[in-house]
């Protein structure tokens, strides 16, 4: 059974549920927790939950925050849990018959890209920052399945601060509930075939917009996304040393404001799809590179996003502009939140929620962490 068509670039419980039912398993399966952007949650979403950049009627969103792993012990157990075969088989939705992947050895290229060239979707094999600053973001649902997400360093005061999507940290829902959190967040960046280039990361708080404590019953994930809001931010543990993140990953720029049409994007991103779906070529190994004119969706207009054949497991993956493709660096101006089967326009498109003012309130709390 393959995945359905209609999914967003994280994992998705429902999905999970459908193939445990056919193997005749049982287990209680978490909701599903990530942004559906259908056509009728598009249409019906700004008018419920207003734009982060409208400043409409509902006022001002705020943080909701949530600890991650506070002591040492838990530290120790977080690392722990993710080994290297763990790491590779997550986002597989039946991982105890999932084979491992095999290891991608596509060649390096140490000659930097070719500044504007657009790419629909290959390895990253340029070296720079990215290499060192963007990661697999790993992390468990409340039903013990494992999923993933991307992830990226970003300039901070505190040198320790990481975005996200808010859909890879949890779901709509009363932020105290037990079953609307993730948990075992880790954050490997450089993250390669199973391996742990600098280090695993595990997290010790986070935040969403308080617009993700919607009632369930009422809103759904998709209507949160759709309206701006699917920027999470986490902070860091400093690693064994002492040091923070972005002392060893260095980090990359972030940026707040309105997009601009055409503007030349780069996006990046871990997706892993394949695991589930032998019509996807991704299954996490490598980053993989997107580059292009950036557009809204026809469907969904506050996402912008660039053509790209990424899927499940790129959410939450940067969204570069200025970016210099010889150092690999560049300004985040947007995180990924879905495609183009949700969000309208053309095959193969990768849609980002842009940041704003809601992502930048959410900034400066964790960076003050």
């Amino acid at each position: 059974m393959r995945i359905p068509p209609h999914h967003p670039c994280g994992q998705q419980g429902s999905t999970r549920r459908t193939l445990l039912r056919a193997i005749g398993a049982t287990v209680t399966v978490s909701a599903a927790v990530f942004a559906l952007v259908t056509p009728a949650a598009a249409a019906d979403a700004a008018p419920h939950l207003p734009s982060s950049n409208s400043g409409g009627a509902a006022g001002p969103d705020d943080a909701t925050t949530h600890a991650g792993a506070t002591t040492a012990q838990e530290r120790n157990r977080i690392n722990a849990y993710w080994s290297p075969e763990r790491m590779k088989l997550a986002g597989a939705v039946i991982p105890e018959i999932t084979p491992i992947p095999k290891d991608d050895d596509t060649p390096d290229d140490p000659r930097p890209l070719p500044a504007n060239t657009p790419d629909a979707g290959s390895v990253w094999t340029h070296g720079g920052a990215v290499e060192k600053n963007v990661g697999r973001l790993f992390f468990t649902f409340s039903d013990g399945y494992d999923g993933s997400c991307t992830a990226t360093v970003v300039t901070s005061a505190n040198r320790s601060t990481v975005l996200t999507a808010a859909h890879c940290l949890r779901g709509v829902g009363a932020p105290s509930a037990d079953d609307t959190w993730n948990h075992n967040f880790y954050f490997v960046p450089g993250y390669r075939n199973g391996t742990k280039p600098l280090g695993g990361f595990s997290l010790r708080t986070m935040a969403t917009s308080s617009r993700w404590d919607a009632d369930p019953d009422t809103t759904e994930s998709s209507d949160v996304a759709a309206a701006g809001y699917d920027a999470g931010l986490l902070v860091a543990n400093p690693a064994a040393g002492g040091h923070p993140i972005a002392d060893i990953t260095g980090s990359q720029h972030i940026g707040f404001g309105q997009p601009v049409e055409d503007e030349f994007v780069h996006a990046l991103g871990y997706p892993s799809n394949g695991l589930n779906d032998p019509k996807d070529k991704y299954v996490g190994s490598r980053m993989i590179h997107c580059a292009g004119p950036s557009h809204p969706g026809p469907k969904v207009p506050l996402l912008w996003g660039e053509t790209c054949d990424m899927s499940a497991g790129s959410s939450g993956g940067p969204h570069l502009a200025n970016f210099n493709t010889r150092s690999g660096t560049g300004t985040v101006v947007g995180i990924t939140t879905t495609t183009e089967e949700l969000a309208g326009g053309p095959t193969h498109t990768l849609y980002a929620t842009r940041l704003g003012d809601s992502a930048h309130r959410l900034y400066d709390w964790a960076q003050s962490r």
